[in-house]
């Protein structure tokens, strides 16, 4: 069947393309060898909306049949990054190259000595794209994401919380603004300067939670007796796919080691059990996050490989 790319162009696409990933991770059988409709999400209301990174009506790309189902979606994340989200039944050597054509023209990142390098992230048992990237010139490198994922169809092992903790849903004014600062000293070792500026101008969260996933009652926190946020997590329940994502996970510095981050993602896990989830997922690559991911999702994941051409 003859299909025709275009670039993006209305928000009516946003919602056609949401509803293609949603029905393609049915097909695959809920599992992430295309992007879960909360990391789509996630991406556009903190990495384009707050981040800057990536312009939807640039960087979507968009294959279609003649009566306008969508076949194929590309799209970047961060510079220099394509990922491409494919209907299975459209899957064709044909299609994979015309889509890596594409990402090379379109989505290649320039270094500062002038060379264009791409990066193709695929599954790492996905033969198929793995031949053609190799005709191509491309070589895996980089750390892969550990695509972690746990069905909740069985009992969820307790995980006890330390003394002097309690996990709870976020509230909002002043705890917002700490929920912030916490983010700040998580995800950049306790950089106090980088944490001041998250909380001066919240505005990026206030965005983040205007996504149509969000839910308070999955926006996570652990908070000290002293009434500081340790550690947090936000789960993103998709009730169509009855599936969830959590996105982010982190535990501030100066309370690490002490279990939070694995008690509230547990807690997250069973309140997704009470809403009729199915499977949950979460995505790790550096050690640290593995090991935490592997003692509350299992030891199931599939891994998501960088193969990057200069």
């Amino acid at each position: 069947m003859k299909l025709t790319m275009r670039l993006y162009q209305t928000e009516d696409d946003w919602w056609r393309i949401r509803e293609f990933l949603r029905a393609i991770f049915l097909l695959n059988g809920r599992r992430e060898w295309s992007w879960h409709v909360a990391r789509l999400d996630y991406w556009r209301w903190h990495g384009v909306a707050n981040l800057g990174d990536g312009k939807l009506d640039r960087d979507v790309f968009i294959w279609e049949t003649t009566d306008g189902q969508i076949a194929a979606v590309l799209n970047r994340e961060e510079s220099g990054h394509a990922f491409l989200q494919t209907h299975p039944g459209f899957r064709a050597p044909e299609l994979e190259a015309e889509m890596i054509g594409v990402a090379e023209e379109r989505l290649t990142r320039t270094r500062a000595d002038g060379k264009r390098v791409l990066c193709v992230w695929t599954d790492s048992r996905d033969d198929l794209r793995h031949a053609i990237l190799s005709r191509r010139g491309y070589v895996k490198r980089g750390e892969a994401e550990h695509q972690w994922r746990r069905a909740l169809d069985a009992p969820i092992p307790d995980a006890p919380l330390a003394s002097g903790y309690t996990i709870r849903a976020l509230g909002d004014g002043l705890e917002l603004l700490e929920r912030c600062y916490a983010s700040g000293l998580g995800f950049h070792n306790g950089d106090i300067k980088i944490a001041v500026d998250n909380r001066r101008d919240p505005t990026w969260y206030r965005n983040i939670q205007t996504a149509p996933l969000y839910r308070r009652d999955l926006d996570l926190i652990a908070v000290a007796s002293s009434g500081e946020i340790a550690s947090f997590t936000t789960i993103w329940f998709d009730d169509v796919t009855r599936s969830a994502h959590f996105e982010p996970v982190a535990t501030v510095p100066a309370h690490q080691r002490r279990g939070l981050g694995k008690a509230v993602m547990t807690e997250g896990l069973r309140r997704l059990k009470r809403m009729g989830a199915l499977v949950a997922f979460v995505g790790g690559y550096s050690p640290e996050a593995n090991a935490l991911y592997a003692s509350v999702m299992g030891n199931e994941f599939d891994l998501s490989e960088p193969w990057v051409r200069e």
